[in-house]
C-alpha cells in the first residue's frame, strides 16, 4: 500500500532524475545527444534553433557567446557585421529565456567594448537586448583579468589628439528570468563564508585560460563558472551552456553537484569537452 503524502511531501522538487525525463523524453527534446556522462549531457546542436527543447528546464545559464573578434571557430562565423552581431544575439538570448524555468539566473559573460572595426559597447548593446526578450537586469560583475595580451593600439601615442582607452576587464551580467528570490529546488548552498563575502564584491579578478593548453580558440578559466555556480545555483540545480566550447561550465557544474547540460554546434568542440569531462569530472553522488 501506498505511504499517504502530507502537503510539505506533496511539493514539487526539482531532482536530476525529474531533469533527465525531462530533458531524454522525445516529447520535449529534438537536440541531437552527442554524449552522456554521470549528471551531464552533451548535444551536438545550435541554440539558434528555438525547437530543440519544449519545456523549461533551466535553473542557471551561464555562458560565453562568440565575441565576434574574429576568432577561428571552426562552425561560426565570428566576423558579422556588428548590426548581424547583435541579431545573433537576440536570437539566442531568447531562445534561451523561452527554455528557463520563472526563476532562472543568466550569467552572461561578455567584453565591455570592442574597438576592432570600430568602437562598439558590447555589454551596454547585449544588456539592452537581454532585457528587450523578457530578461530582468539583477548587477554587473567586473571580471579584471590578470593575463591579458600586451597593449598594441594605443591610437594617438602622447597625444590627445585620438587616444585609445582600453579597459583589460569582462563583464559578467547578471540576469534573471520572472522572481529573482530563488524558492523551488533543493534550497541547499555549498558556498562557503568566505566565498561568499568574496565574491558579492562586484570585482573577480583571476586569470584568463590558456588556449594552447585547452585546445579551444576562447575557453574561459574554471573560475569563473565554479564562482557562478557555486553563488548563485542550489545544489542539483540545472546549469546549462549553450555555447558549451571545450566543456567548462559543464566540468563545474559535475564536480559541483549540479547537472550539467551542453550545447555545442561544433562536433570537433564535442570530442573535446568529451575527453575533458571523462579526464577531469569527478567521482559524484546524488
Amino acid at each position: 500500500m501506498k505511504k499517504k503524502l502530507n502537503k510539505k511531501e506533496k511539493k514539487k522538487s526539482y531532482t536530476f532524475q525529474d531533469t533527465t525525463d525531462i530533458i531524454k523524453d522525445n516529447i520535449y527534446c529534438f537536440a541531437k545527444e552527442y554524449f552522456r556522462y554521470k549528471n551531464i549531457i552533451l548535444y551536438n546542436d545550435d541554440c539558434l534553433n528555438e525547437n530543440l527543447f519544449k519545456k523549461e528546464f533551466i535553473d542557471i545559464i551561464v555562458t560565453s557567446p562568440p565575441y565576434n573578434v574574429g576568432m577561428n571557430y571552426t562552425s561560426n562565423n565570428d566576423t558579422l557585421t556588428y548590426e548581424n552581431y547583435l541579431k545573433f544575439s537576440e536570437k539566442w538570448i531568447k531562445n534561451c529565456y523561452l527554455w528557463s524555468k520563472n526563476q532562472a539566473r543568466f550569467l552572461l559573460n561578455v567584453p565591455l567594448d570592442k574597438n576592432k572595426g570600430g568602437q562598439k559597447s558590447v555589454g551596454a548593446d547585449i544588456t539592452t537586448i537581454a532585457q528587450k526578450v523578457g530578461w530582468k537586469y539583477h548587477s554587473t560583475i567586473i571580471w579584471n583579468e590578470g593575463n591579458i595580451s600586451r597593449r598594441t593600439a594605443w591610437g594617438s601615442w602622447l597625444s590627445a589628439s585620438a587616444p585609445y582607452v582600453i579597459a583589460p576587464v569582462e563583464l559578467i551580467i547578471v540576469l534573471y528570468k520572472d522572481e529573482w528570490k530563488k524558492t523551488h529546488g533543493t534550497k541547499k548552498s555549498d558556498i562557503k563564508k568566505d566565498e561568499f563575502m568574496s565574491w558579492t564584491q562586484g570585482v573577480w579578478t583571476f586569470n584568463g585560460e590558456s588556449a594552447k593548453r585547452i585546445g579551444h580558440p576562447a575557453p574561459f578559466p574554471r573560475q569563473l563558472p565554479y564562482r557562478c555556480i557555486k553563488l548563485f545555483s542550489y545544489l542539483n540545480d540545472v546549469v546549462f551552456d549553450p555555447f558549451s566550447g571545450s566543456g567548462t561550465t559543464l566540468i563545474e557544474a559535475a564536480n559541483n553537484n549540479r547537472i550539467g547540460i551542453g550545447l555545442e554546434l561544433d562536433s570537433n568542440y564535442c570530442k573535446l569537452s568529451t575527453s575533458r569531462i571523462i579526464k577531469e569530472v569527478q567521482s559524484i553522488s546524488f
